[in-house]
Parts: structure tokens; C-alpha cells; sequence
């Protein structure tokens, strides 16, 4: 049972004292000295009764219902009509029901303390040229660090050199990744390669590894709201059992009968078997990536009916990427780039780390920038290979007149809610570079899993412009946007929500900005460790694997949980008051009434553990080969350029001259046939098969190969056009013609590339692994 007083010598020790009292009586009566064993049993459930005493007094002044009461009687009545050894077996019982119970708690416990064993202690600092050890607090923002293989990275920093890791810790994602020079790497993950150097940005207390340990250390098992139903139901159990035990005696006028109908009814169950579930879906959850704080939280999870959800970092990856490039004509997008990321080399700015990847990821040469200068809010300049180049905003530019190009990049900016950079060379406007904040690769699986998991509305409250958050609320199917909205007024949002809806309201952010309507909701739900410091204490659920689907995971595992305690609760309340029938009846003896009461409390507390495993929809199976990875996920990314380039001579073939035009179109089809085409057939070819072999059913990829039939007719489509406006010219019809393949191919092939994505992400995500979003290129 569920004690709460005693002190933690003494819950040990009390299963131990009574089995060796159970033994040592047993031999004295195989001796002959009977009153001796009655004598050391008596003492064991005196024992017992005083600890019974202690428990309940103390659950009497929390205000709970003392069902340790019916224990209590019935082990003084054992003493008093000298039914010592059915006293002893039940004084056995509520030892064992406490021990089974610390058993759970440390079981649940282990899998949340598993983090704490892989906290870095250690850090190598670099001093005068010297590599010197040192604890990891001493560490300081700024100093460069040296990690050998094998080694937890100590702190938050900047990777100097190439490295290799395993984020596992972190991410979920059970394979190594590579980080290249001047990439993020995060306290906590493993140096799965050579040693290298680093440059520490955060202080060990600051940094993503403190954030998951002190999660972890808050995390435990409160008193949930379920766990109290099992007091209520002790309002209606225990006077029902007083009633029989008490008519039992009226009736036949034998008070042993009595006992045995309150031997059977001990309520081990009734409290014992609903904080297991719970304690056990905690640690469920837990190794699912998703730390909930304590048993009221998994309680309201289990009722989720109702998910608010902040945008930027939450639904969408929280970090911009470049979607396109326009240039002014005369100018290479790639030449525009190549300058732009040489000078924004020397800027801390957050888009310039972008600028310089997506050069990197193109295998663009950066040269060394000179005369660098900045100014904050405004832009960079500098020189680069003989050229003045500023990158800055639009508004920089001054004046009202746009030339055409720019204009109209403008206009698909605002358009499709792009962020902008201009580039400047030569005191030229030279090109505009888009940024986008992309959706999570997993998230209109997870959105979809909620529906399925009971969730019936799904809004977004966010403080971006309507015109940014509209449109992908509208593409998900969020049922309502709430835009342009302080943390005051999300914080209405989310009352209004909760006083107006059935069920638990759910709040998801991962900014400071989401804490005070993260504390505001029933329940609220913080993305990753670190970064949102306010948000993650904030909140009373944490998803320190930073994937959105876990939250659905979360809420599949609270449910099950909650069914199985009640469950737990129901099938032992159950088979206790058959017992107590039988017990009233004279078919049990007060011995035979514990022993039966024994075996209900071990089928409660099993049935309760069962919320230690996964829901069977969340059981890992086996492991994604690495040739899907690198064809459905990775693979895109170089092809995502051709797109770009697919974009940008569709619209040249307004106003370019017939030989331009046709020049565009024959290397835009070029690339279309040489890269796009013979992916997509090996696609077709090799992982399909598997991939539908995994899936199981009959052709579960029907729909994604007549996509590909597609994308093979429309390239043949523009081969063939290609080949005729060589040899009999390319008039406007042509262009045309050639304008409604080359938008219909990036369309199609856009949204078959995100399927695909999405289908990797959905089998890795079933095998605990997450796999890597492609850049999206141009």
C-alpha cells in the first residue's frame, strides 16, 4: 500500500522483519514451541499496526481518506481473537504492497536518472598553448575547448574543426552526425570521432545538457487527479466493508467471519495501483523524450482536448533558410552569393550564419573580406575578391522606385512570407535572397497523430504578422489563427480556450515570450531544454527531444496510463469484494482471505505496470537502412538548387531574346533529365520495394509511384519541346507551353519531395531515430 510516513529505514526494513517473523514462527511451531511463534507473529503485526497507526493519522490530516483503516482493524482483530497467523500473512501483505511499490518508483525513476549518469564533469581548456583539465564549471564563454573521442562535450559552443557526434542524448536521432567548422555543437552529445577544438558559448549552467539534468531532477510523481478518484472511491469502499464485516457478525454471530470479511477487503489495490500507472507512464514517457513533471501533469495529458500552439520554433524549425534568389540581370545568383557570404563571414548577425551554409552547401570558394564594417539594424559591407559589397535590408537602399527585377522579387516575398536580404556590389543592387522559417519535417504527422489521439482543435497563437501565419495555419489545417499577438494577449487566448472547451487546454511554445501562457494553461508543454529557460520551468510537460510529434507520443502514453490505473483500480476493488462474499458466506477463513488478498494485490500492481511499456503504435521496430535516408531525405537537397533554377528560367521567358530563352531552357532541361529524373527512377526502382515491404498491405506506395509516372511525362514533355524549338525555332506558343511544364514540374515536384520527407520521417520516427532535414537549398 501507500505510506506515506516511516521514514525510509523503516519501509526498508519492514518487508524483511515480517517474512523473518513469518519464518522464525513457522519453525518454532515445526518444533513445539507454538506459543513462541504466536508470540514473535504477534509482535511483527504489532509491528505493523503501529505503522499503520502513523500513516493514517497523517492521511487523516492531509483531509484523505484513511483506507489504511480497514488494515488497521483488521490486524488488531487478528491479535484479539487469536488469529495470529492470518495477522501475520496480512501484516506480510501490507509489507510486500509497500515493497512492490518502491520497486515501481525505482523502476520508473531508472529510465529518467539515465541522463544524469552522462553529465560532463570534465572540460580540456586551452591556456598559454597548453591544454589544461578543469571542472566543467570553471568553464567560460569564449575559451576554447579541446574534446577527445569519447568525451561528453562539456559546454555549448562553435565547432573549430570538423567533428563527429553522437546527439542521441539530445535529439533521439540514433546515429552519428557531422558537424562542420563554424556549426553549433551542444553540451551532452558524444564525440564519436577524433578529437577536436571548439569555442565554449555558454557556461556548463547555461548550457543544453544542465537544462535536460535539471528537468530531470524536477521531475516526479505528484498526487494526480485520478490518484485522488482512488480516495473517492474509498468513501464508498470502506463504509461498504465495515457493513458486510459488521452483518456478516449480526447475522451468524461469529466474529472470525467478520475478520475474514476485512482480511479480504484490505484495500492494497485501491490505493496502491493508480500511482504505480502513473509513476510508470512518467517513465514511459520519459523514454519516449518527453519529461512531464509530475502525476498531475500526465493526468491532464491523458485529457488533452484542446492544443494551442506558438509558430516559430514550435510548428516551423525556429531557424531561416534560404528559399530563392533574385538577381539583376548580368548577374549569377551564385557569383551574388559567393560575395555576400564572404563578407557577412565577419557578422554575428543570425542571417549571415545562414548566408555562409547555404555557400558552403552549394561548394561555393569564400575569400577572406577586408574593411568589414557594420552597422546594427542596417547591414555589412566590406570587399571581396576586388569588389564593395553591402548586404543589408531593402530599406537601405533608400528611395521609392524599384528596378523591375527587384520589384517583382519583392512582391513574391511578401507573397509567400519571405524574409529579405539585398546585395549590393559595385553600388549596384545585384540580388535579393529569400529566407524562410520551414516547417518541421515532422510536423503535419504530428498534428494528424493528435487528431487521432483525440485532439479536436488545434489553433495557433503567434506573434507574427497574419499574413506569415495565415497561410500556414490554412496549409496544416489549424483550425483558427491567432495572430499578431503580445504574451499578454496569448495569455488571454489561452484562458478564453480553457474557459470555453471541454477537456484539458494545452499550451506548446519554446520561447520566454510563451511562459506566461505556458503557466496560464491546464497544461503546458515546453519544446527542448535549453534556449527557453522561462518557458521549460514555466511548463509542466518538457519535450526534451526536440520533435513535435513527441507530444502526441506524450499523449498517447498518458492515456494508456490512465486506463490502466483505472483498470487496476476497478479489477481489484472487484475481486476484493467477491472475496469478501465469499468471506461473508464462510467460504474463506481469515487465513485464506489474506492469501486471496495477496494474489489481488500482486494481479493490481502487475496490471499496473503495465503502463511501463510503450503503447504498442509507439513500439520501435526495425532500423531505417541508411540508402532511404540519403535517397528520401538527404538526396533532396542539390536537387531542391534545380528547382530554384527551374523557378527562375520560367519567368525569363517573358522577356528574354528567342536565343537566351532558349539557351535557359535547354540547361534548365539538361538538369531536370541529369539529376531530377534518374533519382527519382532509382526511387522508383530500389527503395520503393523496401520501403513498401515495411509498410506492409497491398501497394501502400501506389499513390507516390503514379507521381513519379507523372514527373517522367512532363520531363519527356520538355525534352521533346526542347528538341523541336532547336531545329524549327521557339516562338510564344513554345514559351508558353514551356512556362506551364516548368511550373507544373516544380510543383509537383515540390510537394513529392515533402511527401517523401515526411514518409522517412514518419518510419524513423516510429524507430526511435530522426533523420536529418535537407537544406532547402537555392
Amino acid at each position: 500500500m501507500t505510506f506515506v510516513a516511516g521514514g525510509v529505514f523503516v519501509r526498508r526494513m519492514l518487508l524483511p522483519f515480517v517474512m523473518g517473523a513469518l519464518v522464525v514462527g513457522v519453525v518454532a511451531s515445526a518444533v513445539g514451541a507454538a506459543e513462541l511463534g504466536e508470540l514473535v507473529w504477534s509482535v511483527a503485526i504489532g509491528v505493523v499496526v503501529a505503522y499503520l497507526v502513523v500513516v493514517t493519522t497523517v492521511r487523516l490530516r492531509e483531509g484523505r481518506v484513511a483506507v489504511d483503516v480497514v488494515a488497521l482493524v483488521a490486524l488488531v482483530g487478528s491479535i484479539l481473537l487469536d488469529e495470529v497467523l492470518a495477522g501475520v500473512i496480512l501484516a506480510l501483505m501490507v509489507a510486500s504492497g509497500d515493497a512492490l511499490e518502491q520497486y515501481a518508483h525505482r523502476r520508473a525513476q531508472q529510465s529518467l536518472s539515465e541522463l544524469l549518469s552522462l553529465a560532463p564533469k570534465i572540460a580540456h581548456r586551452f591556456v598559454d598553448g597548453a591544454v589544461e583539465t578543469v571542472p566543467v564549471d570553471d568553464v567560460v564563454p569564449g575559451e576554447v575547448l579541446l574534446v577527445k573521442p569519447g568525451e561528453v562535450l562539456p559546454v555549448d559552443g562553435i565547432a573549430l574543426e570538423p567533428a563527429v557526434l553522437d546527439e542521441s542524448v539530445l535529439t533521439g536521432e540514433a546515429r552519428s552526425v557531422d558537424r562542420v567548422v563554424g556549426e553549433p555543437v551542444r553540451s551532452g552529445s558524444l564525440c564519436a570521432g577524433g578529437a577536436f577544438r571548439m569555442r565554449a558559448e555558454a557556461s556548463a549552467a547555461e548550457s543544453s545538457y544542465a537544462g535536460i539534468v535539471a528537468l530531470v531532477r524536477s521531475a516526479g510523481v505528484g498526487r494526480a487527479p485520478f490518484v485522488r478518484l482512488a480516495d473517492r472511491y474509498a468513501l464508498v469502499f470502506v463504509p461498504v466493508v465495515f457493513a458486510m464485516a459488521g452483518g456478516a457478525w449480526l447475522l451468524t454471530g461469529d466474529s472470525v467471519r467478520a475478520l475474514a470479511v476485512l482480511v479480504v477487503a484490505t484495500p492494497c489495490p485501491l490505493v496502491l495501483a493508480a500511482p504505480v500507472a502513473v509513476v510508470s507512464g512518467i517513465a514511459c514517457a520519459a523514454r519516449s523524450g518527453v519529461v512531464v513533471k509530475d502525476g498531475a501533469g500526465l493526468e491532464a495529458m491523458g485529457q488533452t482536448r484542446t492544443v494551442l500552439m506558438d509558430k516559430t520554433g514550435t510548428l516551423t524549425a525556429g531557424r531561416a533558410h534560404v528559399v530563392a534568389m533574385a538577381t539583376a540581370p548580368g548577374w549569377d545568383a551564385e557569383h551574388v552569393l559567393e560575395l555576400a557570404a564572404s563578407v557577412e563571414q565577419a557578422s554575428p548577425h543570425v542571417l549571415a550564419g545562414t548566408l555562409v551554409r547555404e555557400a558552403h552547401h552549394r561548394g561555393l570558394t569564400l575569400v577572406e573580406p577586408t574593411g568589414v564594417f557594420e552597422q546594427p539594424g542596417s547591414g555589412v559591407s566590406g570587399t571581396a575578391a576586388g569588389h564593395k559589397v553591402w548586404v543589408g535590408a531593402v530599406s537601405g537602399l533608400g528611395g521609392d522606385a524599384r528596378e523591375p527585377w527587384l520589384a517583382a522579387a519583392e512582391r513574391r516575398a511578401g507573397r509567400e512570407g519571405c524574409s529579405t536580404t539585398v546585395v549590393v556590389i559595385d553600388d549596384e543592387a545585384a540580388g535579393l535572397i529569400l529566407f524562410i522559417d520551414e516547417l518541421r519535417a515532422d510536423t503535419s504527422r504530428a498534428l494528424r497523430a493528435l487528431r487521432r489521439a483525440g485532439v479536436d482543435r488545434v489553433a495557433m497563437v503567434t506573434g507574427d504578422r497574419l499574413e506569415v501565419a495565415e497561410p500556414i495555419g490554412l496549409s496544416l489545417g489549424i483550425d483558427q489563427v491567432f495572430a499578431d499577438r503580445t504574451p499578454a494577449e496569448k495569455l488571454e487566448v489561452v484562458r478564453a480556450e480553457a474557459s470555453n472547451r471541454p477537456g484539458v487546454t494545452v499550451m506548446v511554445g519554446d520561447g520566454v515570450n510563451d511562459a506566461p501562457a505556458l503557466a496560464s494553461a491546464d497544461l503546458g508543454v515546453a519544446m527542448g531544454a535549453r534556449g527557453a529557460t522561462a518557458s521549460s520551468e514555466a511548463a509542466d510537460v518538457v519535450l526534451i527531444v526536440d520533435r513535435l510529434d513527441r507530444l502526441a507520443a506524450g499523449v498517447v502514453i498518458a492515456k494508456r496510463a490512465r486506463a490502466i490505473a483505472r483498470e487496476s483500480v476497478v479489477l481489484g476493488m472487484g475481486l476484493s469484494f467477491l472475496g469478501m462474499g465469499f468471506a461473508a458466506v464462510g467460504l474463506l477463513t481469515p487465513v485464506g482471505g489474506a492469501l486471496t488478498q495477496e494474489v489481488i494485490d500482486v494481479l493490481a500492481v502487475a496490471n499496473a505496470l503495465r503502463a511501463l511499456r510503450q503503447p504498442r503504435s509507439l513500439r520501435n521496430t526495425k532500423e531505417v537502412p541508411e540508402s532511404w535516408r540519403h535517397q528520401l531525405a538527404e538526396g533532396h537537397g542539390p536537387m531542391r538548387l534545380v528547382l530554384e533554377d527551374v523557378r527562375s528560367v520560367a519567368l525569363l521567358l517573358d522577356d528574354a531574346d528567342e536565343a537566351t530563352a532558349l539557351a535557359s531552357l535547354q540547361r534548365v532541361a539538361g538538369r531536370i533529365s541529369r539529376e531530377i529524373v534518374p533519382h527519382e527512377r532509382a526511387d522508383e526502382s530500389h527503395i520503393y520495394p523496401g520501403v513498401a515491404e515495411h509498410l506492409g498491405g497491398d501497394d501502400p506506395l501506389a499513390a507516390m509511384s503514379r507521381t513519379h509516372q507523372e514527373i517522367f511525362h512532363l520531363s519527356s514533355l520538355l525534352s521533346r519541346l526542347v528538341d523541336y524549338a532547336t531545329k524549327h525555332g521557339f516562338d510564344q506558343a513554345d514559351r508558353g507551353e514551356a512556362r506551364r511544364i516548368l511550373y507544373a514540374l516544380d510543383a509537383i515536384l515540390r510537394l513529392h519531395f515533402a511527401q517523401e520527407e515526411e514518409l522517412l520521417s514518419s518510419i524513423a520516427a516510429h524507430n526511435g531515430d530522426t533523420p536529418a532535414r535537407p537544406s532547402p537549398g537555392a
